[in-house]
């Protein structure tokens, strides 16, 4: 019996114009990824014995992969809403915007927030679902924001706002 988890929250429908180029061609090469791992399935499959083909079991379980993602990408894009446009008060941060933060320390750090299916750590992307891009949003120039988990507090004093 497995272990019961409840539904994760709904995450927000927004991703930037290049995040939905990426994920729609990601969704093309994994049909085309599909196409690959369907011919070698077939061919393991006609090697005898499935039970102890492990080549099989690999390929059958590598094509449920790529179908669970091709079926998520399927549902998820037609709900997307894409922002293209900037906003007219580009003094305040809101989706898109790169926010450059100094800690108290002076260390700067710079943020993109971004929609949750575009996110990554490493290029500086947040999702807009973020704690820290959630205390961000609608805070101005010179504001200063605090981050509080349970185990500190980091202050940030926003000192550049830019629009891509």
């Amino acid at each position: 019996m497995s272990r019961w988890r409840p539904p994760r929250p709904k995450s927000s429908p927004y991703i930037t114009s290049e995040g939905y180029q990426v994920l729609e061609v990601e969704l093309k090469q994994l049909w085309e990824r599909r196409k690959i791992v369907t011919a070698a399935v077939t061919a393991a499959a006609a090697e005898g014995d499935r039970s102890e083909n492990a080549e099989y079991i690999y390929r059958k379980k590598e094509l449920r992969g790529i179908d669970g993602r091709i079926h998520f990408l399927q549902k998820r894009l037609p709900s997307l809403t894409i922002v293209s446009e900037k906003p007219t008060n580009r003094e305040q941060v809101f989706f898109g915007a790169k926010v450059t933060l100094e800690k108290i320390e002076g260390e700067e750090v710079s943020y993109r927030i971004v929609g949750p299916d575009e996110f990554d750590s490493t290029k500086g992307y947040i999702s807009m679902d973020s704690p820290l891009a959630k205390v961000l949003l609608k805070k101005k120039l010179d504001d200063e924001v605090v981050m509080r988990n349970e185990v500190q507090e980091t202050r940030y004093l926003i000192v550049g706002i830019e629009y891509l």
